[in-house]
């Protein structure tokens, strides 16, 4: 079968096109920006990729494709999807094709939840294969620990990130709908997504049909101290569930999962001295290498999920022992000057101060320098802003890039003062931090896209100012 990928660039849309090369097929796309690393990738699988969205590819490189493949960036409008409607070519969302070729028959496993999606994931699908299960899996990010971000193998079961946003534009479902877990890890639920959700409700309801597909043996393992997640819960509930939180020293407490999460329901917890219990019975130390309290309920998660497919929860942990993260996750990208840069991908207010308490945890009294891009779709509707200064409590210092902002950054930081910068020329922000920048600070660069290297420029920076 030939496949025509639109949009193949995307981290999602890249992972199906590799697994459907690996499955057999031909496979081309075409996406508005191709650039590597993914075009590199794609290129090494023998992946033709043609630039942009000119209707002429039905005339040329998908000229016999089978199926057309639609990823999420393209809309009503795009001129070669406007040519494949108006010749009644076959076409299918990515989602679709995914578990129609892929999942249908497989134990699937999916990690849900706004935040620690691809961390999770990433956990889960390294446990499973120290385990020697061999899992196929799709992530939405970089692991370090396996040289590609999506895999098909004669596995049984498959890993993937369940994302919350919708599949295309013919589909405005969740991409999630269409995956059918067995095992199902709800890590947490907060307001995302403003450009096309009105409310957390709407998530909710979202969160809802995806419970629903869950089958009665099949396992829920839910975050109990997350009450968006309890009222989704409360809304049905119709397979097995675990829970999973920190333990606060409380006996566990009632959480916040509803009466469905809880109701003879095993309980993980994870204690301050990194002791993991199952219903109240120690299953040995977890040792992790990721800093962070966020980090270490995605791996009670990942511990629980794989449980359920029969690994020992001992083995578990020791696969989360050597496991390396995944990158730009607090990835530490060189030291000059004195002066450490890490990048991360937070661009929501709870995982901005989640990273920042990580890091905080990571390098204890050392001054840390915040640069934030608010470059994600909620960010840019400005949904958020009224949250962003109260995410910047583990920073001593706070940079922002407002760039393509469509709101008053400078007005929502100003409850942060003198701490706060805002600047939108990113050669004067680069130049800003660099003479504010002290040996021993750790530099803390936020964002969910490029941000035009600043990483590099600032180390090259900082080096050139060294040598002075």
């Amino acid at each position: 079968m030939h496949l025509h990928i639109l949009g193949i660039c995307g981290t999602f849309m890249g992972g199906i096109a590799a697994i459907a090369r690996a499955a057999g097929h031909r496979v081309t796309g075409c996406d508005a920006n191709v650039y590597p690393p993914m075009s590199t990738q794609l290129a090494a699988l023998g992946i033709e990729l043609t630039p942009g969205w000119d209707a002429a590819q039905l005339a040329g490189v998908a000229k016999d494709a089978d199926v057309f493949v639609v990823g999420n960036v393209v809309s009503r409008g795009n001129a070669l999807m406007e040519a494949i409607l108006d010749s009644s070519r076959a076409y299918v969302s990515g989602p679709q094709w995914l578990y129609e070729n892929v999942l249908a028959g497989r134990w699937v496993l999916a990690v849900a939840g706004t935040h620690g999606k691809t961390t999770t994931t990433s956990m889960l699908a390294w446990i499973l294969d120290r385990a020697g299960l061999d899992p196929g899996f799709l992530i939405g990010g970089a692991p370090v620990d396996f040289p590609v971000s999506a895999r098909l193998t004669d596995s049984a079961f498959f890993v993937i990130e369940a994302d919350e946003y919708d599949t295309a534009f013919f589909d405005k479902r969740s991409k999630f709908v269409h995956y059918r877990p067995r095992t199902l890890v709800l890590n947490n639920l907060e307001y995302d997504h403003a450009d096309i959700f009105a409310d957390l409700a709407a998530i909710e309801t979202q969160f809802h049909h995806l419970l629903r597909m869950v089958p009665p043996h099949g396992r829920v393992i839910v975050n109990d101290a997350d009450a968006a997640l309890g009222r989704v819960l409360a809304r049905g509930l119709w397979s097995e569930s675990e829970r999973f939180g920190m333990d606060e020293g409380n006996g566990g407490g009632d959480g916040g999962g509803g009466d469905g999460a809880r109701r003879g329901a095993a309980r993980w917890t994870l204690a301050g001295d990194a002791t993991v219990t199952l219903d109240g019975v120690a299953q040995g130390a977890l040792a992790l290498a990721l800093p962070g309290r966020h980090n270490a309920l995605n791996a009670l998660a990942a511990l629980a999920a794989a449980r359920h497919v029969g690994v020992p929860v001992t083995q578990g942990m020791a696969a989360l022992a050597s496991f390396s993260g995944v990158r730009r996750r607090l990835e530490r990208r060189g030291e000059a000057d004195g002066v450490v840069v890490y990048d991360d991908f937070a661009h929501h207010p709870t995982a901005v101060a989640a990273s920042l308490a990580a890091l905080r945890g990571k390098v204890g009294h050392d001054r840390i320098i915040a640069v934030l891009e608010p470059r994600s779709n909620t960010m840019k509707l400005g949904a958020m802003k009224a949250a962003l200064p109260a995410s910047f409590a583990m920073a001593d210092r706070v940079f922002c890039y407002d760039a393509n902002v469509g709101w008053d950054v400078a007005a929502a930081l100003a409850p942060l003062g003198a701490k706060a910068s805002v600047e939108r020329d990113l050669d004067a922000l680069i130049a800003k931090i660099v003479t504010e920048a002290r040996q021993g600070d750790q530099v803390l660069v936020m964002s969910n896209g490029g941000f035009g290297g600043i990483h590099a420029k600032l180390l090259a920076r900082l080096d050139a100012r060294g040598r002075r």
